[in-house]
């Protein structure tokens, strides 16, 4: 069966009439885990949540779906974020039905993944975020926040263990952070405030179940020194109130692991 034309690009999805106000928001990697549970979180009758994924697109409009029986706006756009071409398109949809883009939450993430090549962590982890979020400044006025989700094996990377499977992740999301920092001046010069949300592991995320596998001690060892993981709600939550919480340039918003701070 060949695909429906509908009018629209194969990326762009359940957009609402151009002209409509609201505080437009995107979110990466936002078809599973906590980016689902970002991006759910977010739905309010002002808002109008753009759900990025990469490939499933089944589950971008389960999260679609969510939003709107919420009461929410949503759509759904696909883009790799490592595709410099597919990020530009999909900006383009933002400026073409918004003209605006108010909120940006860069929570896509990888490298575990089976068959990734090694320099595929730095390139998404790094060299996407830098390259999205410097996209999107024209887009963003005075008043836009970017926010950019971490966590704290990568966040206090150098300070504290790491597993040895999770070193090319914590390296590369590292590093994302400390080049979105350096953009500090170029966001306060759009009137955009950068803030960081780093969170523990989280109970019954991919990385979680992917330790659990290749090195359940790591999880347990964590579990019992912070006293309980995080879920994936509760961390979305904080990256939902970091959204309208008054913040400089720079802040950091933790979510879990206590020890970390000891």
């Amino acid at each position: 069966m060949g695909r429906r034309d509908t009018g629209l690009r194969p990326h762009r999805r359940h957009l609402t009439a151009p002209g409509v106000t609201r505080q437009v928001i995107l979110v990466t990697g936002a078809s599973r885990g906590a980016g689902a549970a970002i991006a759910a979180g977010l739905a309010g009758p002002d808002r109008h949540v753009v759900v990025n994924y990469r490939e499933k697109a089944k589950r971008a409009d389960d999260v679609v779906a969510t939003i709107r029986a919420a009461g929410g706006a949503a759509s759904a756009m696909q883009a790799d974020l490592t595709d410099e071409a597919a990020v530009a398109a999909m900006l383009d949809d933002v400026r073409d039905w918004f003209g605006q883009l108010d909120v940006l939450i860069l929570n896509a993430s990888g490298g575990l993944e089976r068959g990734a090549d090694e320099g595929y962590p730095m390139r998404l982890n790094r060299d996407a975020q830098i390259h999205l979020a410097r996209a999107a400044i024209p887009l963003m006025g005075a008043g836009g926040r970017i926010v950019f989700v971490t966590s704290h094996l990568a966040h206090f990377y150098g300070r504290r263990p790491v597993p040895p499977d999770y070193v090319p992740v914590a390296e590369s999301k590292q590093a994302g952070e400390l080049a979105l920092r350096g953009m500090s001046d170029e966001f306060e010069a759009a009137g955009i405030t950068f803030i960081v949300v780093s969170g523990d592991m989280i109970e019954d995320s991919i990385m979680v179940r992917l330790f659990d596998r290749r090195d359940p001690q790591a999880v347990s060892a964590r579990r019992d020194a912070s006293g309980g993981l995080p879920t994936a709600e509760q961390f979305a939550r904080a990256i939902v109130e970091s959204v309208d919480e008054p913040h400089r340039t720079g802040d950091t918003v933790y979510v879990g692991g206590p020890d970390y701070f000891s």
